[in-house]
C-alpha cells in the first residue's frame, strides 16, 4: 500500500484534538501557557499534588483514577479519593520510619494498587522515588540500589526472599525494608506493608517542594559500564502534563492504557505521572503480554488512548491479523507508539487492521518526556518520529571530533539529533556523576546521540545511534532503514541490522529477522527476503548476509539490542546486560547454515 494514500486515509478525526493546528500553536507558544495548566503548591510545586489531590480539591475525588486488572481475572477500582487516602498513608509510614525528603526509596514491584500508592506518597512527601524492573536479577538491584544510596526499599515477600535477602546487609545505606503480600509471617526486619499502613492517617499535610527539588531517579544503561542514574526534578510535572495533554492529546476521564512497565521511565512518566495529572482514568493490567487478552482489555474496558511499544505491536502483527478483527476497538481515538522507532509497516498494518494508524514520537530518560511526536491533528508520516512540540527546538548537527557543533544542518541531510535545553522535564543530571553530565551538552545545545534527519515538512526521521551507524563501501547506512525494509516483507515481524568487517567494503550489512506465525525458514524464504531487500534498497544498502532467529535479543523495555547482535557475531565484551529480556529460548543461532543465507559474491 502507498504510504502516501496512507497518510491521507488516516487524517480523519473523532473528537476535537486538545492541540488545534500545529503550525499555529508552534508559533503561539509561550511556556506560560503550559505553566498555566498546573496549579502548583504553596511556594512551589509538586508532583503528586498535581496528579491527585488537586483533583479532589477540585471536586473529582469519586472519579475512578485507576482500573487494577489481576492475573486472574480481578478487577479492583480506585478512586481519586481513594489514591489520595492511601498515599497519605504511605507519606505518614515515611515520616514515622524518619525517611525524610531528599532521600531515596526504591521500588521493586509488580503492577500493584501498592506501587501507585508508594509512588504518589513519595512525592507527597519529598522523598525520591527510583523505580528498578521487577524482572531484574540480584545484582542489577544491587548495584542501582549503591548508586543511589538508597534508604528504603519496597517490594513483595516473594521478590525480596529470591533477590534482596541474600545480600541485604551489605548495603550500608538501606535502613529499612517495606513488604506487601507476605504470606504468614513477614521476614525478620521488614516492615508488612499491608499490616501497617491501615493504622495511619489519611490526612497528610504535602511537603513543600520547590522547582528544583529532585523527584525521580531513572536509571538508564549504557552500553558498557554501571548504569546511569537520571536526575528529575519536580518541576518536570509541567512538561508532563502538558505534553500528554497536546502529544497524547488526554482528555480528563479517558480511558487510558500504557503498556509500559512502571519499572521503566515510560512507565511512570506516561504511565502514571501524565495520565493522572491530566484527570485520566488508568487501566493496569498486572499479566504479561497475549494478544486475546490485549484485545479483550482494549474492547471490554473501552479504551481511549493506547500507548504501546514498537515489539509490542510487532507481537501483535505476528499473531494474525484475523485476531483483531473479532474484538469491538470503536472506543479507541488514539494509537501511540514509543521506546524505539515504528516500522512503516506497523503504521500501514494498523490502520488496515485496528482502524487507526499508529502514532509514533520520539524522547529519551534524559529528556523526560516527549520531544517530537506525530499528532492526532496532523498527518502521519509512517516511518517518521514527527515533528517537535511546541516549545521545543530541535535540529540536526554536525559536530567536531572533541564534539562541538560545526554547523547546523538542512533539511534532508543526516547528523545528530540536538535539542535547545530549558524544558521543564529536562535532567538535571547523572547522579553522582557531573562531568559525565555536562559532556551531553555542546555549545548551547542537547546532544543526544541519535543520528536523524530532517525532511521540507520538519518531520524527524531516525537514522540510528551514533554507535550503530553502518560504514560500507563509502556509504553511510542506518540500520532502521534497512529493518523498516526487511519488515515490510510479509513473512518477517521483526529484525536487527549491524555492520560487521569487510577487507574490501570496511563493512558489510548483516541482517537478522524474525518470522511471522506460519511461516518456516528454508533457503527458499531467506532467498525471497534477500530479494526483496534488494529491490527495496538497492544492492548497496541491501544486507549480504540474512539469519533467521526464533528471538532477537531485546532489553526488557522492547528494544532491539544490536550492541549485542554484534559483540556476539564479532566474540566482543557484550557490556551490561542487566537490561537483557532472557533469550533462553532463543535456539537459533548464527552459525546455523540451515537458517543462514549470504549472498554469492561476483
Amino acid at each position: 500500500m502507498d504510504y502516501v494514500t496512507i497518510e491521507k486515509k488516516i487524517n480523519r478525526q473523532d473528537k476535537p484534538p486538545n492541540m488545534q493546528g500545529y503550525l499555529q500553536s508552534y508559533d503561539d507558544f509561550s511556556w506560560q501557557q503550559a505553566n498555566a495548566l498546573i496549579k502548583g503548591y504553596k511556594n512551589g510545586i509538586n508532583i503528586g499534588y498535581e496528579a491527585v489531590d488537586r483533583h479532589v480539591e477540585e471536586g473529582h475525588g469519586e472519579q475512578t483514577a485507576i482500573i487494577f486488572l489481576g492475573k486472574k481475572g480481578q478487577r479492583q477500582i480506585l478512586s481519586y479519593r481513594q489514591l489520595q487516602q492511601s498515599s497519605n498513608r504511605f507519606a505518614n509510614l515515611l515520616n514515622h520510619l524518619q525517611v525524610e525528603k531528599g532521600h531515596l526509596l526504591c521500588s521493586l514491584t509488580d503492577r500493584s494498587s501498592t506501587m501507585y500508592t508508594a509512588i504518589i506518597g513519595c512525592l507527597k512527601s519529598g522523598v525520591v522515588f527510583c523505580p528498578l524492573f521487577a524482572a531484574f536479577g540480584p545484582e542489577p538491584i544491587k548495584s542501582r540500589m549503591k548508586i543511589g544510596g538508597a534508604r528504603l526499599l519496597l517490594t513483595s515477600a516473594r521478590l525480596y526472599c529470591k533477590k534482596i535477602a541474600s545480600w541485604r546487609d551489605e548495603l550500608q545505606s538501606l535502613q529499612q525494608v517495606l513488604l506487601y503480600d507476605c504470606q504468614g509471617q513477614c521476614p525478620e526486619g521488614c516492615v508488612d506493608l499491608d499490616l501497617v499502613l491501615s493504622q495511619y492517617s489519611d490526612d497528610y499535610p504535602i511537603c513543600e517542594t520547590a522547582a528544583q527539588d529532585t523527584a525521580l531517579l531513572h536509571f538508564t544503561s549504557g552500553t558498557t559500564g554501571k548504569p546511569k542514574g537520571v536526575v528529575h526534578v519536580h518541576e518536570a510535572v509541567i512538561y508532563h502534563k502538558y505534553s500528554g495533554y497536546c502529544a497524547l492529546d488526554i482528555h480528563p476521564q479517558d480511558i487510558y492504557w500504557c503498556t509500559a512497565d512502571p519499572g521503566w521511565v515510560t512507565g511512570i512518566s506516561y504511565g502514571v505521572i501524565s495520565p493522572l495529572c491530566n484527570r485520566a482514568t488508568l487501566i493496569v493490567d498486572n499479566a504479561e503480554f497475549d494478544p486475546i487478552r490485549w484485545y479483550s482489555i482494549l474492547q471490554i474496558e473501552k479504551v481511549n488512548i493506547w500507548y504501546t511499544a514498537p515489539t509490542a505491536i510487532r507481537m501483535l502483527m505476528k499473531s494474525g491479523s484475523e485476531l483483531c478483527q473479532q474484538y469491538d476497538l470503536s472506543a479507541l481515538r488514539f494509537l501511540a507508539s514509543v521506546g524505539e522507532p515504528l516500522n512503516p509497516e506497523a503504521v500501514v498494518w494498523s490502520q488496515e487492521f485496528l482502524g487507526k494508524p499508529f502514532h509514533d514520537n520520539w524522547w529519551q530518560t534524559e529528556t523526560g518526556g516527549i520531544m517530537l511526536a506525530n499528532f492526532i491533528g496532523e498527518n502521519v508520516k509512517p516511518g517518521s518520529m514527527g515533528r517537535p512540540l511546541p516549545g521545543i527546538q530541535a535540529s540536526i548537527v554536525k559536530t567536531d571530533k572533541q564534539g562541538h557543533i560545526i554547523k547546523v544542518i538542512t533539511p534532508g541531510e543526516s547528523g545528530e539529533l540536538a535539542f535547545k535545553p530549558g524544558w521543564p522535564s529536562m535532567f538535571r543530571n547523572y547522579l553522582n556523576e557531573t562531568e559525565r553530565y555536562q559532556s551531553c551538552f555542546k555549545d548551547d545545545w542537547y546532544l543526544s546521540g541519535d543520528l536523524a534527519y530532517q525532511d521540507e515538512d520538519g518531520y524527524f526521521w531516525f537514522v540510528g545511534r551514533s554507535s550503530d551507524l553502518i560504514k560500507s563501501a563509502g556509504h553511510l547506512i542506518g540500520p532502521f532503514e534497512v529493518e523498516s525494509a526487511l519488515v515490510e516483507h510479509p513473512a518477517v515481524v521483526e529484525a536487527g541490522v549491524i555492520g560487521i568487517p569487510d577487507p574490501v567494503s570496511g563493512e558489510i550489512v548483516k541482517a537478522f529477522v524474525s518470522l511471522k506465525f506460519g511461516y518456516e525458514p528454508n533457503e527458499a524464504l531467506l532467498k525471497s527476503i534477500m530479494a526483496h531487500a534488494r529491490k527495496k534498497l538497492g544492492s548497496a544498502l541491501a544486507p549480504r548476509t540474512i539469519v533467521i532467529k526464533q528471538n532477537l535479543p531485546k532489553t526488557r523495555s522492547g528494544k532491539i539490542m544490536r550492541r549485542l547482535l554484534k559483540a556476539r557475531e564479532l566474540g566482543l565484551s557484550e557490556g551490561d546486560l542487566s537490561t537483557l529480556e532472557s533469550d533462553e529460548n532463543d535456539s537459533i543461532k548464527p552459525n546455523n547454515e540451515d537458517y543462514l543465507y549470504e549472498e554469492k559474491k561476483p
